[in-house]
């Protein structure tokens, strides 16, 4: 059966969905930074360091203009007469002392928040992972994992480079501006008042270019994202793309979504060159306006010439300050719509979760697990409308071997679903030796439950550590007896580098029956009170089927085994078979009593077995 894969892809509840709501994207950038709080906070010790080096590299930077101011004064003035040489000599002494406090402390600026921006992405990179891993089913069948790639990726890149770089040149300006601001008024208040009164005019259109930078910003990254979703997808399916001549189709089609990122980044791109003209543009202007009155002031003798001097500095500083502040802000802005995306995405809640009280598992029974359904009617979110299954109850005791046969559609699958606690049901209840998976902790029932997928997945590594992921503390040896059970030593061994061989990304390098014998080894690792087989020998050739049932007719001696199987001739010793249809069961038995019946059984095993008949 396959509609437990793909039945829930339209239409999750919004509690599993990371797409943002409309108003979420007109939050300013310092909500969006707030949430990065719980990450900044373990590291209160290394802030203050910054703040400290960032304070001092700033008085360094400050106390230059007034040095100039004494050089000029002491040493050019007209009252420098014969002392002027000295007074020029402890000046560039003094300057030299200065620089050198201002390296060591920028060095140590830069070290702190270069440390500081790798740590915490570090950390919102894990805990995303963390987060996402945790989540179930039912998050995965609405987002794209392309998506979620791209976020832990991308977006906290741009993150990085706030928390790194920005914060620290944005307190660094604002320190500047402030100290260059006052020390202004210092040299001369009439000059000071009319570049702010002139500056201020010039912050207006600074803060509403930044809005659409930041909303383009916004977009910018949700196309990329779009695009390395396509892209993740199609390059996992490759031999069907491959298959169909879709080659072409397939680059036109990403092409055209880069080209659509590339575009509204263009607009991103141009919205910021345009701040930063219109910000350059003003500030300077504000400034050379106000110096050339300062330089009516010194021929008019209302100043001297250091004075002036001073100024020029100050006010470079104080304009240098305000560029540096309208490029953090388009960075800060960009990487506020990151933030929003990765907060969204820390923000999903899965639907399953542990119980605030879990109960435990009573007991191991020596011949398996006792598993029983109570009325359990149950819809995938996608089609609330529609009952996978409908008011079915089934009780299993522990030792049974039970099969599972009907027409695709009919909720098969399903059924091991709602056993894993992929999904809970809408009504009704499944206990597990006399308790409901409700009341269990997750991974006390997940790890009760050994399942062999009809779509099996092996992962990029070798065999040994691929049958292993059944039991990660399992030793060589065990994991070689548990490939013998499941008939894949044999193949394993005759591989290049035996157990240590590379299966390829999706076990490219191996057969479907051979990718499926490992997922039969990996479960028999396991070793676990109740076994899940959905279609577990369906990409056998008969050798290997033979091989395998015997290895699992072994496997299911104490325990109990519940088999979902479309070829009948892998269900016909188990102890009972049921029949399901539309979500219900609507037939129970076994192989012989099912066929005397005469009902679905008896048509499935006459059409099958007339086909092999034929066949042979």
């Amino acid at each position: 059966m396959t509609n437990s894969s793909t039945s829930a892809t339209a239409g999750a509840p919004a509690a599993t969905t990371v797409t943002s709501a409309p108003n979420e994207r007109s939050k300013g950038s310092l909500a969006a930074f707030r949430g990065l709080l719980p990450f900044l906070l373990p590291y209160r010790r290394q802030f203050i360091l910054a703040g400290i080096a960032l304070v001092v590299a700033a008085g360094s930077t400050l106390a230059i203009p007034y040095a100039f101011k004494q050089m000029i004064d002491l040493g050019f003035g007209a009252a420098a007469g014969a002392r002027s040489i000295k007074h020029v000599d402890a000046t560039f002494l003094a300057l030299f002392g200065v620089a050198t406090v201002l390296a060591l402390a920028t060095a140590a600026r830069f070290f702190t928040v270069s440390w500081l921006g790798e740590r915490v992405v570090a950390d919102i990179r894990s805990a995303v992972y963390r987060h996402v891993v945790e989540q179930s089913p039912e998050f995965f069948e609405t987002t794209q994992t392309g998506e979620v790639l791209s976020r832990i990726t991308t977006d906290t890149t741009l993150i990085q480079s706030v928390v790194g770089t920005s914060i620290s040149m944005a307190l660094r300006n604002m320190l500047l501006f402030a100290g260059g601001l006052a020390m202004l008024f210092v040299t001369s208040v009439k000059l000071t008042s009319i570049i702010l009164g002139l500056l201020v005019l010039v912050v207006v259109p600074i803060v509403l270019f930044g809005r659409r930078v930041r909303a383009l910003s916004r977009d910018s990254q949700d196309r990329i994202a779009d695009a390395s979703a396509m892209a993740g997808e199609i390059l996992n399916a490759m031999p069907t793309v491959q298959a169909f001549t879709h080659e072409k189709i397939e680059s036109d089609r990403f092409g055209a979504l880069v080209e659509g990122a590339f575009k509204t980044a263009l607009r991103r791109i141009r919205a910021r060159a345009l701040l930063t003209m219109v910000a350059i543009v003003l500030v300077f202007g504000t400034i050379v306006f106000v110096l050339w009155l300062g330089a009516h002031a010194v021929l008019a003798g209302a100043m001297t010439g250091g004075d002036l001097g001073q100024f020029i500095l100050y006010a470079s500083i104080v304009a240098g300050s305000i560029g540096a502040l309208s490029e953090v802000m388009g960075e800060a802005q960009r990487a506020a719509g990151a933030t929003e995306r990765l907060l969204e995405l820390l923000s999903a809640h899965s639907t399953i979760h542990n119980p605030a009280r879990p109960l435990a598992l009573p007991a191991r029974a020596a011949n398996g697990a006792a598993l029983a359904l109570s009325d359990v009617t149950f819809s995938y979110p996608s089609r609330p409308e529609t009952a996978a299954l409908a008011h079915l109850s089934l009780s299993i005791q522990p030792g049974e071997t039970v099969a599972v046969v009907g027409p695709s559609g009919a909720g098969k699958t399903t059924l091991f679903q709602l056993f894993l606690r992929f999904y809970d049901p809408q009504a009704g209840s499944i206990t597990l030796d006399g308790v409901d998976i409700r009341q269990l902790d997750l991974h006390a029932l997940r790890g009760a439950i050994g399942i062999v997928p009809q779509d099996t997945i092996i992962f990029s590594a070798d065999a040994m550590e691929n049958i292993r992921y059944g039991r990660a503390g399992a030793s060589d040896a065990e994991v070689v007896a548990a490939a013998r059970m499941a008939a894949a030593h044999e193949f394993i061994e005759r591989l290049p580098q035996g157990y240590k061989s590379f299966l390829g990304e999706r076990g490219v390098r191996l057969s479907g029956g051979q990718r499926q014998r490992i997922a039969i080894a990996r479960a028999l690792l396991k070793n676990p009170p109740l076994l899940l087989l959905d279609e577990a020998t369906s990409a056998l050739d008969a050798e290997s089927e033979r091989l395998v049932q015997s290895a699992l007719e072994a496997a299911m001696v104490g325990r109990t085994t519940i088999i979902i199987a479309h070829r009948l001739a892998t269900v016909q010793r188990a102890d009972r078979i049921i029949v399901m249809e539309d979500g219900k069961i609507v037939e129970t038995g076994t192989h012989t009593e099912l066929v005397a019946l005469g009902g679905i059984y008896a048509n499935l095993a006459a059409l099958q077995f007339h086909s092999v008949h034929v066949t042979h």
